[in-house]
């Protein structure tokens, strides 16, 4: 797959933000900043849910590996950005370049396909409770997520392996803070047609049947909500789903943001600034929306601070 691509270029650099040079050590005090709120608030809903077994539920668990999805799809960024701000160290190898861009694009899938199974899971729980643990068994939950994992990482092999193989006759600077897919396109100097045409189809048949799969969901478990008689009730079961509905939209309306524009307003400056809120804005807030008035994560999280004080 690299040994072609390799003939004419060894690796890249990133250009991240040297075009503010005053602001690197502001940026690089922000970004480790943000880095470590992610890390600490998405360490803190994988240790409660996996300590506590009365927190072992469909959705508990899906939340979980949510929140390993965001550790991971920011640990493979901001750290070698937070290096290239420090150290002023802007290279990257070949291999390192495609590795990045195949674990950033497999997460985004992993995420996106997460959460229609907790669409789903939500759908099951307010429109068919009476059916919901033979529906969302331990057995079913493990089938989705293991469904969502493995689709996630195998459908950006195919455009990874057609971008190692283009030639990167021009400059070798790419114009954001890590290997991205639009950036990478405008630096080859080969023909890119294959590349949109298989990136026009995998959003078609993926990301935005995901979207349509999610919207369905909702569609139903709002109209099932305002069936319901009581106020109470209606308030209620819009309780158990108003933290994954807005995750969904913070997740879809940044992904929007990013790549659902104009083309004539299209910049690459502009785009890396689009790229930082889609990277940072859901793993920030994603912590906050599913616990902040989780009365039941919040009673674990009580009692595992306890134990943690006691030993």
């Amino acid at each position: 797959m690299v040994s072609g691509s390799q003939q004419n270029v060894s690796g890249f650099i990133i250009q991240g933000f040297s075009d503010t040079p005053e602001l690197q050590i502001s940026l690089f005090v922000l970004f480790l900043g943000i880095y470590l709120i992610i890390l600490l608030g998405n360490l803190i809903i994988f240790l409660v849910i996996s300590c506590n077994p009365h927190l072992h539920t469909p959705m508990y668990i899906f939340l979980l590996n949510l929140s390993l999805i965001d550790i991971s799809f920011t640990s493979n960024i901001l750290p070698n950005l937070l290096h290239i701000l420090l150290r002023q160290r802007k290279t990257i190898s070949f291999l390192g370049c495609m590795t990045q861009m195949y674990v950033f694009l497999s997460l985004v899938g992993n995420e996106y396909f997460l959460l229609t199974a907790m669409a789903y899971d939500r759908y099951v729980a307010i429109c068919d409770p009476l059916h919901y643990i033979a529906r969302m068994s331990r057995k079913h939950c493990a089938g989705l997520i293991t469904a969502a994992f493995t689709v996630g990482f195998c459908e950006p092999v195919g455009l990874v392996v057609l971008i190692s193989k283009l030639s990167y006759c021009a400059s070798h600077l790419i114009n954001h803070f890590f290997c991205d897919v639009t950036p990478l396109l405008k630096l080859s100097c080969s023909s890119t047609f294959n590349m949109e045409l298989l990136i026009y189809i995998e959003g078609t048949l993926f990301t935005f049947n995901s979207f349509l799969l999610t919207l369905a969901s909702y569609i139903f478990i709002i109209s099932a909500i305002l069936k319901i008689q009581s106020s109470e009730g209606r308030q209620k079961a819009f309780s158990t789903c108003a933290s994954h509905l807005s995750s969904v939209i913070t997740f879809y309306g940044t992904l929007m943001c990013m790549y659902m524009r104009p083309t004539t307003s299209y910049s690459l400056k502009r785009d890396k600034y689009f790229s930082l809120l889609y990277i940072a804005l859901g793993p920030v807030l994603n912590p906050l929306i599913y616990t902040l008035k989780n009365r039941e994560f919040q009673s674990s999280l009580n009692k595992l601070r306890l134990k943690c004080i006691f030993f």
